[in-house]
């Protein structure tokens, strides 16, 4: 079986992202409430975080509420919310005794008055952690990030402030939520589903892709070094020959 202590610890992907699917039908399969699944989530967040920090990951962004997920039941969004402010109160302790910072990205200022109270709390009580960044998106969406990264850059194009000539891969990094992160190494998304569901499209450019059949409370460790070992035993070529890069 694989395992986290049998990966090559000198070919760790640098930036992990997960995209976090499938809690509705593991909790339906059960005959439960969808809101049972997200609960039991939570325990796999942390679990993989836990992982990631034993691995020695330096960056993990999980899939955490898009911007299309308002659309679902009140219910289910209230409840997401709750478990968000409950679980970062949980987690300070956790973050602090790994060293992690917790980083968000997303329209974060939509979020209930509480749960961005929290969010934004938990942040800077971290910010002085130096271990790994975990990055939840929030009320994100790939589309709009690149919308406002664009608006932004066109005021400043208007205002004289960067000519068109210099704009580069560099300065739209540099408008985008993500722009003290780099690039996605790999990408894994759980429940079969074989979609980015508008995550991150600029950063994963040359990530690995990674599809999973198990839903996202049933994500273990062992899945996660399987991931892990499919990605170690690939050529990542950057548009190159295999001969160039030997």
């Amino acid at each position: 079986m694989d395992n986290l202590e049998e990966l090559d610890k000198n070919k760790l992907p640098r930036h992990v992202a997960i995209i976090m699917d499938g809690n509705g039908r593991w909790a339906k399969k059960q005959g439960k409430l969808r809101v049972f699944g997200h609960e039991n989530g939570v325990n796999t967040v942390r679990e993989t975080v836990e992982s990631c920090v034993e691995l020695g990951i330096e960056y993990l962004t999980l899939y955490t509420f898009s911007t299309e997920n308002w659309k679902r039941p009140k219910l289910e969004v209230d409840t997401l919310m709750k478990l968000l402010v409950s679980s970062l109160r949980k987690e300070l302790k956790t973050f602090s005794e790994n060293n992690i910072r917790l980083n968000a990205i997303g329209n974060i200022e939509s979020l209930p008055k509480r749960a961005y109270k929290e969010l934004v709390e938990v942040m800077g009580k971290t910010k002085q952690n130096t271990g790994m960044t975990l990055t939840l998106a929030l009320s994100y969406g790939a589309r709009e990030e690149l919308k406002n990264a664009v608006k932004q850059i066109s005021a400043k194009v208007k205002n004289n402030i960067i000519s068109i000539e210099n704009i580069d891969e560099t300065i739209i990094n540099s408008h985008l939520y993500t722009h003290d992160l780099p690039d996605v190494d790999l990408l894994i998304r759980t429940s079969g589903e074989h979609r980015i569901s508008n995550f991150l499209l600029w950063q994963i450019a040359y990530a690995e892709l990674y599809f999973v059949d198990v839903f996202w409370p049933d994500f273990s460790s062992q899945q996660l070094a399987k991931a892990i070992k499919s990605y170690q035993n690939r050529e990542r070529r950057f548009g190159k020959t295999s001969e160039q890069l030997n």
